[in-house]
Parts: structure tokens; sequence; C-alpha cells
């Protein structure tokens, strides 16, 4: 990770297509764009990888989830729950949906739980986000009986995760919708994309038309086109798709590299007594794009972190301070400030975002560190940073 280091004449051979044809608007323009549907063919492997039934790929990750909520139907007042450790544009989607986040514990998966997701269920619980942080899942079984039980809509933000399993399935197939980001520093790239991914047809038919201003997409006349929804424009361009078609045919390599790697550093690393590693709910199915773990107290994670750092270890990160990435840190969705008034407000029943108390996310996410997994690596490099990292832990 990311798909970035590995561009090459595959890459260049799909957009100079696009470029040599001329036609870079992902709909329409059937006689002039002589057979070439990047978009559409990328949506075609992505089923057949995933073994999914529908894709469609939208302008990002974010673009993504926003998208699937609305064709999820979770709008206005409905309340979605969501870890505290995710990428921000997990909880912004749903704010930008109207719905409401609501804040459940995570657990050593460093995923949300099912007992997170259980205590803070209410009447007005529409969906669960589940997020595949660090490219690995939580315990997918217990969630979904969870969710089972109450009626509650599963939706798994898989935008870290693309090339993941749960027992054998692919992670984003396991819910109703599932989600993935090809932005820039993602597993695989597409300079700046995202797709939406489901079993469910309704879904899906929602999603193409709320992606596309309520466009119904029947037949070859844009112009005779109806609109059944209103939307909004999250569409890809023929440009960005044709990068993520030649990366996504690097999927495999890209995971299996990810997972030689970061098993060569786990092992050894073994007989380090601090860490404690991450938990997998299936070994079998981690991605692999982050090494992570946990050290015994917050105060022996900062000292390692700053350590690793000192002896040229790079790509180490320390949620529980980052930005983007803990609830703690986010100002504007404790405030819920904006640059207008938010539908969120209009609601008198929004909890207290800088009240929110967590006290098992805090302890988890204050002794974590993830590392990335570079494919760019040599065996040098690697061994390399081994010896570092013990350096730093001696």
């Amino acid at each position: 990770m990311p798909g970035f280091e590995i561009l090459d004449h595959e890459e260049r051979k799909e957009v100079m297509d696009v470029l040599d044809n001329g036609v870079t608007f992902r709909y329409n323009f059937d006689h002039a764009r002589n057979g070439h549907w990047k978009a559409k063919e990328m949506e075609e492997l992505l089923c057949d990888t995933m073994q999914v039934k529908h894709a469609h790929l939208v302008s990002s990750g974010t673009a993504a989830l926003q998208t699937a909520l609305a064709a999820m139907g979770v709008g206005a007042g409905d309340e979605v729950i969501v870890p505290p450790f995710t990428f921000v544009a997990s909880v912004e989607a749903i704010v930008a949906a109207g719905a409401i986040p609501v804040f459940a514990e995570i657990d050593e998966t460093l995923c949300i739980s099912a007992q997170g997701i259980e205590k803070v269920i209410t009447p007005r619980t529409k969906a669960v986000n589940v997020v595949h942080m660090c490219g690995a899942m939580p315990d997918m079984d217990a969630i979904k009986k969870v969710c089972e039980v109450h009626g509650i809509l599963i939706l798994e933000d898989a935008c870290q995760a693309i090339g993941g399993t749960y027992k054998g399935q692919a992670l984003g197939t396991l819910g109703h919708a599932g989600t993935y980001s090809f932005d820039s520093v993602k597993t695989i790239t597409c300079g700046e994309g995202g797709a939406v991914i489901t079993n469910h047809p309704e879904i899906y038919n929602y999603a193409h038309m709320y992606s596309d201003h309520g466009h119904d997409h029947i037949g070859s006349d844009r112009g005779a086109e109806k609109h059944p929804i209103m939307g909004l424009n999250f569409r890809i361009s023929e440009l960005n798709a044709a990068m993520g078609l030649a990366q996504l045919r690097k999927l495999d390599k890209i995971v299996a590299t990810q997972r030689k790697t970061k098993a060569k550093i786990k092992a050894a690393l073994a007989d380090i007594a601090d860490i404690q590693w991450r938990e997998l709910a299936d070994p079998e199915g981690d991605q692999a794009s982050f090494l992570s773990f946990m050290l015994p107290t917050q105060e022996r994670t900062a000292e390692i972190h700053q350590k690793l750092s000192e002896h040229g270890v790079d790509g180490c990160f320390y949620w529980y301070v980052n930005s983007w990435h803990y609830l703690k840190n986010w100002q504007h969705i404790q405030t819920m400030t904006s640059c207008a008034p938010l539908p969120i407000e209009l609601n008198d029943q929004v909890p207290d975002y800088t009240q929110v108390h967590l006290p098992q996310s805090d302890d988890i996410m204050s002794r974590t560190l993830s590392m990335l997994i570079k494919l760019s690596w040599t065996e040098e490099e690697i061994d390399q940073r081994i010896e570092s990292m013990r350096q730093a832990f001696a």
C-alpha cells in the first residue's frame, strides 16, 4: 500500500486509450467512444473480483459513503452507529445525509464491536457503519447477529480494506452495501474515486441514479432519461476509471506482497514483550496494509512512537493524536461546525458530542501504533526496518 507505488505502463495504456479516444464522460457518446467503457469495465471486474452482483463507481470514497446511505434509505433524523476510530469521512457522510452519528466502542480488532453497537441502539437506529480499519475486520458474525435481531441495516466502509476477506467473503459484501475508496493513497488508486457494491438490486438502482442527478440511465439518449429521484453529481470520469482498472488487475499481487512483508516483520518482533498484536477476527482475511500493535501504557506508546521516528522508521501512526482518524481530535464534529447551518441542527435530540465518553476506545487507541506496509520495499529495506524497530524497543 498504496497502489501509486507500482504505477507503470499498464495504467498509462488504459489512460492513453481514453485520451486517444477523446471521450472522458462515463455515460453516452456511444458512437464516439468506439467501444471504450472504462468505468463499466472496472465495475464488471469489481463484481467478478468481489463476487458481488452490483458495483457502481463514483468520484471518491466519501461520495461512495454518501451515495450508499441515500440508496439504503438513510436520511433525516435517522441514527447511524459509527466507530470513533475511522477516517472522518465516515462521520461526515452521515451528517451530510441529515442523519445523526451515534458513536460506539471499538475493541482490540480496532473496529466497532457487537457489544458496543448493542449498547447504543435506540428506536431511531436505522443503520450501522462498520468500518474495516487498517485493512482488517471486526467480528462480523456477532455484528450481523445483533443487527438482524434489531432490524438494523449494515453499511460496510471497506475504504481501507479492499482485498480483505472474512471467512472467504470479500469485505464490503457482508452487509447491505459496501464502499471502497480509490484515492491517491489507497491500496488501489484511480487518482480519485470510489465504489458502492451490493447484492441488492434496489440499492444498486438508487445508487447509480443518486450519483448522477437522479438519472435513470435507461436508453442511450441522455436527454430522454427520466429522473425518478433527487440526486447529486458524484460521477467518476473515464480517465480515473482507466487508471483504477489497471490497478484493480494488480490487487491480488498487492495483497500478497503486503501479507508476505507483514508476516516477516511480525515474526521478527515476536519476542518483544511489550507488544500486543491487534486482534484479527479472521487472520487469513487480513489485507495486511498495516501492522498494528498495542503497548502497555499510553506513556510507553508515545515513547516508542518517538523512538521509531528517531531511528528512521517512517510511516508509523499514533492515531490517538491524529487529527483525521479519532473522534477526540475532531473539533468540527464535536461542535458540528460548518460554513452554513446543517440539517442535524434542526433535530432537538442530537447528542452533545463534546461529552461522548468511550473509555474502552480511549484506552485502546492511546496504546496503539500502526505501521504502513509499503509495496516498494526491497528485502534489504525490510531487514533494515526490522533492525531499526528492534533498536527503538531496546
